[in-house]
């Protein structure tokens, strides 16, 4: 069971290792911008340095001259030490507590200070490890230190990740925090079995080491990945609603072309490919406009219309909770055409065209999304044989 372990542990070091880069290089630009997420970033990145010179094929290649072995070892602990400092940063960062981010700093000066020194003080040695059997190198007063520091930082970090995505009310930062907090626990186990290997001589969790550590690193990677997989995810709806409005958008704005901040593309495909505003304003701009374009075209609507839109959509069996959407569809289609044929229009406060909730201008609407999903209906009403059909 233990030899199984210690292959599965091993076998996760280098996609480990690997994701973990992977998602320090996409979330730098974004961190390095950002003070809240600047420590996480850091953290992360540390600790994938740290576990790079731990990789079995590093380490070999570092020490193919003997006379390195201990140059390796120590720059392995303490890229180690500021990954733990970092740790206790993000969490100060996170949580805005400012004794703590002063702490954090001091506590980091003070471990790599002490394990500098320790190191200088000891015997002469080479490569720093605490073998299963045998004195740990360089010495036990060393491996404490390198230890605490990794247990105190852990333990901290995994307490207040946990208290804080209880509190906030950002989804994103709350998976992000259980995601750091889990693999930070994960990375606590590890140091606490060496802890017990070093005061007790205890190595029976030995063999599943590789494994914590290794399952700590894709958590941790994870963990800085959810604002990409958030922001991913915004994306992917902005483009499925902007694709689905299109359609409606580019009628509605061939008749009044005044309301587009831009004319329209030649297709919608090459639309969402080279947008003419900014990707995250897309849906904005195509709701403002659509929504605009509306209320012009109500006062080219024939007093009677709507009434006849509603009831030949419940005729034609439409459901209850789209007859509103394919009502004005049916009335947006023949205001359209009156539009187009150059008929007068009527002065808005005598339109025979009443707006839905969804798409009211005052202050008591529901919001840019709800307006969106309720013109999204419109636009796939306005393209089906129910509206084809009506004739007033």
């Amino acid at each position: 069971m233990g030899a199984d372990l210690t292959a599965i542990g091993d076998w996760l070091a280098v996609p480990s290792v690997v994701c973990l880069w992977i998602a320090v290089l996409l979330r730098a630009p974004g961190a390095l911008r950002s003070p809240q997420q600047r420590g996480l970033w850091f953290a992360v990145a540390t600790a994938a340095a740290a576990m790079t010179l731990n990789l079995p094929a590093v380490v070999t290649y570092a020490m193919r001259d003997p006379h390195h072995s201990h140059t390796v070892g120590i720059v392995r602990n303490l890229i180690g030490v500021l990954s733990a400092g970092a740790v206790l940063y993000f969490v100060a960062a996170a949580t805005r507590g400012r004794r703590l981010q002063l702490a954090s700093c001091i506590a980091t000066v003070a471990w790599v200070t002490a394990l500098l020194a320790l190191d200088a003080t000891a015997p002469g040695h080479g490569t720093h490890t605490m073998p299963l059997v045998g004195d740990p190198v360089p010495s036990l007063a060393y491996w404490l230190v390198l230890i605490s520091a990794h247990v105190i930082a852990n333990t901290v970090c995994v307490a207040l990740c946990w208290r804080y995505s209880r509190r906030t009310e950002s989804r994103g930062l709350a998976a992000g925090l259980r995601l750091f907090g889990l693999g930070t626990a994960l990375a606590g186990l590890f140091w606490f079995a060496y802890l017990l290997k070093a005061l007790f001589g205890s190595t029976w969790a030995m063999p599943a080491l590789p494994l914590l550590m290794n399952l700590h690193g894709l958590l941790r990677a994870a963990a800085i990945l959810v604002p990409t997989l958030f922001t991913l995810r915004r994306t992917t709806a902005d483009i499925s609603t902007a694709w689905q409005l299109w359609p409606l958008w580019r009628d509605l704005v061939q008749a009044v072309p005044h309301v587009a901040l831009n004319k329209p593309r030649a297709g919608r495909l090459v639309e969402l490919l080279w947008p003419p505003v900014p990707r995250n304003l897309l849906v904005y701009r195509k709701v403002i406009e659509t929504r605009d374009a509306i209320l012009i075209l109500g006062e080219y609507v024939a007093p009677g219309v709507p009434e006849l839109a509603r009831g030949h959509v419940t005729g034609r069996g439409v459901p209850e909770q789209r007859r509103t959407a394919a009502a004005l569809a049916c009335v947006l289609k023949e205001a359209r055409q009156a539009k187009l044929a150059g008929l007068p229009g009527r002065a808005a406060e005598a339109s025979a065209l009443t707006l839905p909730a969804a798409i009211q201008t005052s202050g008591e609407g529901n919001g840019l999304e709800d307006e969106a999903r309720f013109l999204v209906d419109v636009a796939q009403a306005y393209a089906s044989p129910t509206t084809t059909a009506f004739t007033p």
